[in-house]
């Protein structure tokens, strides 16, 4: 089994610098000149394949020679992730302003430009400055030149320090003290109470990069739990041997390599676990070629044990592996031909958990069977063997197979428990935590006991042999990719039929599936509303379309009323000049009454056509909720008005009244 610290390899800081610097050869000219002051990492693997590419490293020294040489040609040149001494970044920046094709570029790690700062604000005449790491390293060297006054002083640890203690007086001075970025995190720690027992005015200030301190304590726990640990690392890194010296500690197989090649072979023998950790300068790449090589190995020596048990040189002992044929079987056990003088036997027990489970179901005369050897009697003339401690140990390893790789599983959900649910995968239980179920936080989630339900295997308790599952991991991922296929596809014009999700006082938001689209509050109604709330509800179902689209932001902008239900459209439909209305009186003027035709379009009565004599004041003749018929004398298709006239139509009454009064006389 080959178990991987989780944060091995590049940190922050590198990953950041060697991405800068492979942006910058993409982009460079066959006349370009790109170069680093010192190693950009202090990997010998990562250096060569920067020369390679044209990169290559110089010192301090170079910089005249090589603005000599490179004249008329651009030049860019990277400091390392440890930072540069403080007067030779002044060297640069003032070339950097004097000569026109140069450019800097500053790949100080952020932590070791924090510690400059500290150095260069808590140092001076009245202040020591004591620094904790390695004098010779570049980190080391670049934080020292910011110091004032040549007040620093550098301990490679907590004996250096102790000494220092013993011989000089510190009483009268303030006292700063700040650690290597990759500092040993236990060696730090002394270094705090010694100092502390020795000065009361002593300001500490914590600057071990937060992802050293994770893989340290990682590397340590992981040492407690395998026969033999690789630490990988270029042999300059100080971070990689503070981690080799850790795991020392722990497990007396660490080695220290640099690549693949210096995979110490001949010492793996019976080794079944073994760990895997890397300094801060190591690619990812180094890492997954070790792993790669490791399990080609382990999977050699496992069919070299097997082809022995084939030749049937298999030896018998409490505890070894070994494979027999199934020669009979009944209820409650099996019996297995060995190709000894013993028969061996496997209790139900020893084969499965399951109560209700036949073995003459799940076996037949003649399958083969692997188990390990629980007890050897040679009175009896049987050997006691488990065909479950065998699955178990196949089973576990294929678990932590699935967490390393990230894998998506199958579970079948077994039972239901207060804090979550258990589910069996392999043959092996993992326990999912309520809040990876994946279910509402009040619902209730024993619904999905006797289902199958997809997981990834987030964590591993090696000590415990337990895992814990996810199955809001897996739906997370499924979202995501619905999101980006959502994102890739949405264009304008598209129909979604989604629930209203919330309310606004400027819209309403819409479940288009990956994400929401707002409906603004005029694409809700033709006519004019206060509040969203006037039309729809959380809840409702609506048919939308997309009226825009900005995917760079990820806003979706939705469009829900239709031409057909276009207030003015329906009017057109139903009435034309000359026509005849009911229509009902919704504002009063002093130039007339506005009087509502069909939902969301009114219609002008001036004043002279309210009645048919002159009238003074439109409030004397009709008020507000008053319904009258009126004539449409006039439409404006332009600007969408209606002309209206009662007068008209009292006109019109007048003379037919007339017509038949002439008729009745006649």
């Amino acid at each position: 089994m080959i178990l991987i610290s989780k944060h091995a390899g590049f940190c922050f800081g590198v990953r950041r610098a060697t991405e800068l610097v492979e942006g910058l050869i993409a982009k460079k000219d066959d006349n370009d000149i790109i170069c680093t002051l010192g190693k950009l990492i202090h990997n010998e693997e990562y250096t060569k394949y920067l020369e390679d590419r044209g990169v290559r490293a110089i010192e301090k020294q170079d910089i005249e020679k090589l603005l000599e040489e490179a004249k008329g040609k651009k030049i860019t040149l990277v400091t390392r992730t440890h930072g540069i001494e403080k007067d030779t970044y002044k060297i640069l920046k003032d070339c950097e302003t004097g000569y026109e094709n140069f450019k800097l570029v500053d790949c100080t790690c952020p932590y070791v430009a924090k510690i400059h700062k500290i150095a260069d604000e808590n140092s001076g005449k009245e202040e020591k400055f004591f620094l904790i790491g390695q004098k010779e390293h570049p980190e080391v060297r670049s934080i020292v030149s910011y110091i004032k006054e040549n007040n620093g002083y550098v301990f490679s640890g907590a004996d250096e320090l102790q000494e220092y203690l013993k011989c000089e007086k510190i009483d009268t001075f303030s006292i700063n003290m700040a650690a290597q970025t990759t500092q040993n995190l236990e060696e730090w720690k002394k270094c705090q109470k010694i100092i502390k027992k020795h000065c009361t005015n002593i300001k500490i200030f914590d600057t071990i990069c937060s992802v050293t301190e994770k893989r340290q304590t990682e590397a340590k726990d992981l040492c407690k739990k395998v026969e033999l640990m690789l630490v990988i690392g270029g042999k300059g890194s100080s971070n990689t041997s503070k981690l080799y010296h850790i795991c020392s500690e722990h497990c007396k197989n660490t080695y220290w390599i640099q690549t693949k090649d210096d995979i110490p072979f001949d010492k793996l023998g019976t080794i079944n676990t073994i760990g895997i950790t890397a300094g801060a300068s190591t690619p990812d790449r180094l890492i997954q070629e070790v792993k790669k090589s490791m399990s080609e190995i382990m999977e050699q020596n496992f069919a070299e044990l097997f082809a022995e048990y084939e030749k049937g040189k298999q030896k018998i002992y409490k505890g070894a592996i070994v494979k027999g044929t199934v020669m009979s079987i009944s209820e409650n056990e099996i019996g297995v031909d060995l190709g000894v003088k013993q028969t061996g036997s496997i209790k139900r027990d020893n084969i499965t958990s399951d109560n209700e489970a036949k073995l003459s179901d799940m076996f037949k005369i003649g399958d083969e069977v692997e188990a390990k050897v629980e007890a050897v009697s040679d009175i009896e003339g049987t050997i006691t063997l488990s065909k479950k401690a065998v699955d178990e140990v196949k089973n576990w390893a294929k678990i932590v197979d699935y967490a390393n790789e990230n894998t998506v599983v199958d579970a079948t959900i077994t039972k239901s428990t207060k804090g979550g649910l258990v589910a069996l995968v392999d043959g092996v239980e993992v326990f999912i935590p309520a809040s990876m179920t994946g279910v509402a936080k009040d619902a209730d989630f024993s619904e999905l006991v006797k289902t199958v339900q997809q997981i990834k295997i987030v964590e591993i308790k090696e000590d415990k042999k337990r895992a814990i599952g996810s199955i809001k991991a897996v739906l997370r991922d499924i979202k995501k990719a619905q999101a980006e296929e959502f994102w890739a596809n949405i264009k304008e014009g598209d129909e979604f039929e989604g629930a209203v999700r919330s309310l606004t006082s400027y819209g309403a938001f819409v479940d288009l599936g990956a994400t929401d689209g707002l409906v603004h509050i005029t694409e809700l109604s033709w006519k004019r509303i206060k509040h969203p709330s006037e039309v729809v509800k959380v809840g409702d179902i609506l048919k939308v379309f997309v009226k825009a689209v900005d995917k760079e932001n990820k806003k979706v902008s939705l469009g829900y009323k239709t031409e057909d239900q276009n207030p003015w459209n329906i009017f057109k439909s139903k009435y034309g000049v000359d026509d005849v209305a009911s229509v009902k009186i919704v504002g009063i003027t002093t130039f007339g009454a506005f009087a509502e035709i069909v939902p969301g379009v009114d219609g002008l009565i001036h004043i002279s056509q309210i009645a048919n004599k002159k009238i003074d004041s439109v409030a004397n003749v009709l008020k507000v909720g008053d319904v009258v018929d009126a004539k449409i004398v006039a439409i404006d298709e332009e600007k969408q008005k209606v002309s209206l006239s009662v007068r008209a139509l009292l006109s019109q009454n007048e003379e037919t009244a007339e017509e038949a009064t002439e008729q009745v006389a006649e």
